[in-house]
């Protein structure tokens, strides 16, 4: 299997970039969004690449780096999010981007994406909800999503313990705290941090 790919582009095209390596060259499919990052032709590139073989073809998919093509494996794990639906969405959002929207549950968001209807945002919101920190979020929600006992701020650490004994989960406590904090800024209070957080749960 392809993992990485580095080499010199040749052509971009709607949504592909042929990369050449070595005189050879790979047609890499990839979101709008990495495509509009990628360097002109005739310049130095590299991508990671998911490969994906099937019994009539082998498929390259690339991105500017592993969180984005994390994501692209995550989405697909969603019942109705094949890769051409997983492009689209990282063509829409950024991978942190991404990671707020299901962390705020925010099907609005997904559903900008073209080939994601109200039914398929609902089922990325809720089977993916608890898995966003594990692939990438912004670094608020990602320092909230660290193991028990890891340095967290005193506030938000009261904050994520009163939301539990709301009986919020853990994960949904963090995930309210780590936006709280990032609206309010790192000087807010637990008082503040849980009057917001509740907010942000009850929508």
């Amino acid at each position: 299997m392809i993992g990485k790919l580095r080499g010199t582009i040749d052509s971009i095209g709607e949504d592909f970039v042929i990369l050449d390596v070595h005189g050879v060259g790979y047609v890499v499919n990839c979101a709008t969004r990495t495509l509009q990052n990628l360097p002109a032709a005739g310049e130095a590139a590299a991508l990671a690449i998911e490969t994906q073989v099937r019994e009539d073809s082998i498929r390259l998919y690339g991105f500017l780096n592993e969180d984005e093509r994390d994501w692209f494996r995550l989405l697909q794990t969603v019942q109705g999010v094949g890769a051409k639906v997983a492009l689209a969405l990282l063509g829409v959002l950024s991978a942190s981007e991404l990671g707020v929207a299901i962390a705020r549950q925010d099907k609005t968001a997904l559903s900008r994406t073209p080939g994601v209807g109200p039914r398929v945002a609902a089922r990325l919101v809720t089977e993916l909800k608890d898995k966003v920190p594990a692939i990438h979020v912004p670094a608020a929600l990602a320092s909230l999503s660290a193991p028990a006992g890891a340095a967290q701020a005193p506030a938000m650490q009261d904050a994520i313990a009163a939301l539990i004994g709301l009986d919020y989960s853990r994960q949904q406590a963090a995930n309210a705290v780590a936006l709280a904090r990032a609206e309010l800024g790192e000087a807010a209070e637990a008082p503040a941090l849980i009057r917001r957080s509740l907010k942000e749960l009850a929508r």
